[in-house]
């Protein structure tokens, strides 16, 4: 993903269920010129989301198109819905970005490339839709190689889905690296893999090949870093995603574990019948199942204070959360990474470091 000059969909959820788009506006090098969202149009970015660059928010891909004086590469689908459906609302934007001359990139499960009348158009006018969940064609089992690359592997697994793994994994990567580790970050999620420029959906991926398309990724790169840190995805105890929690986790053969959880959750999200399980019983859990792969013990806990207001009170949760997994502790937001890379690095994992 090399586009330079971006408009992000997000309509009706912007910023709070646009994970999508702020991920990208975090942590991407894209320079964002305006966010699609009709129920905040005439707003600023800024004033809803106080960390990134700011851009107008507007209703169409027409306004910002001309807010930017025509100045845009891309149009991003900023939304990552359950089920990953395209919204038939959002048609008449994705074709006047088209139009205009604009390449679309997409995280959804449903393929621009699969729908005809938006392959055809994007022919017509000579630019790409890019499917970033379309898996590699030639994935196939995992053969235990993760285990033979010269990086140190950590990788992030959660409490539940939506706690916070990616930006922690981004978070970790910058720390490392400004403690002079050479730490790499591995994209395994549609946003992931729009900020990075590369990577393999793993929720898209056969079954039986996820844990062999991480291992691809490792393979590729494991020989060029001292640490790569893997994002995990799902939970090991979610009733629908924790195939692939567990396909990452066996793929990446990782040396150490950093479990991520929200402050407050209790239960799983969107499936609130389902009560989480007590934080030592996750250490175990997640320890216990990557033994027969790979022993790893969970080294350092990523909380997600977000809800949390109160900096004191943030600072406490942060505080018990460590207590709880036995392991040193941070909100990587709110705090920055350096304790969960003390962690990594206590545990004999990254090599060697400079002083900080």
């Amino acid at each position: 993903m090399d586009h330079e000059r971006i408009v992000i969909l997000a309509h009706e959820k912007f910023p709070g269920r646009a994970k999508t788009a702020l991920g990208v506006m975090r942590y991407g090098d894209q320079d964002v010129r305006a966010v699609l969202d009709r129920d905040r149009a005439g707003e600023r970015v800024r004033d809803h989301v106080p960390d990134v660059s700011d851009a107008p928010i507007v209703g169409s891909f027409g306004e910002a198109h001309a807010a930017a004086d025509g100045d845009v590469d891309a149009l991003y689908i900023g939304i990552a819905p359950i089920g990953g459906g395209f919204d038939e609302s959002w048609r008449s934007d994705v074709e006047a970005a088209i139009e205009a001359g604009c390449d679309v990139v997409s995280g959804l499960h449903y393929f621009l490339n699969e729908d005809e009348e938006l392959a055809a158009l994007a022919a017509e006018h000579g630019v790409d839709l890019v499917d970033v969940r379309e898996p590699d064609d030639d994935l196939t089992v995992a053969t235990g190689a993760s285990g033979d690359v010269d990086a140190d592997v950590v990788c992030t697994v959660g409490t539940d889905c939506s706690v916070g793994k990616m930006t922690a994994s981004l978070e970790i990567v910058a720390a490392a690296r400004e403690r002079g580790i050479d730490a790499a970050f591995v994209p395994t999620g549609q946003t992931g893999i729009m900020i990075a420029g590369w990577g393999n959906p793993i929720d898209r991926v056969v079954s039986d090949f996820t844990a062999g398309a991480v291992e691809d990724m490792l393979v590729e790169v494991g020989d060029d870093y001292d640490l790569l840190v893997v994002e995990g995805q799902g939970s090991i105890v979610h009733p629908a995603y924790s195939a692939v929690t567990c396909g990452i986790l066996h793929g990446s053969m990782a040396d150490g574990l950093v479990l991520c959880h929200a402050a407050g959750r209790e239960a799983i999200h969107g499936y609130e019948s389902f009560a989480l399980p007590s934080l030592p019983e996750y250490v175990d859990l997640y320890e216990g199942l990557a033994a027969p792969v790979r022993e790893a013990s969970v080294v350092a806990g990523a909380l997600n204070t977000k809800d949390v207001d109160d900096d004191e009170v943030a600072a406490d949760a942060v505080d018990a959360f460590g207590d709880a997994v036995g392991a040193p502790a941070a909100d990587p937001v709110r705090d920055g990474a350096d304790g969960i890379v003390d962690g990594i690095v206590e545990a004999g994992l990254g090599g060697e470091t400079v002083d900080k």
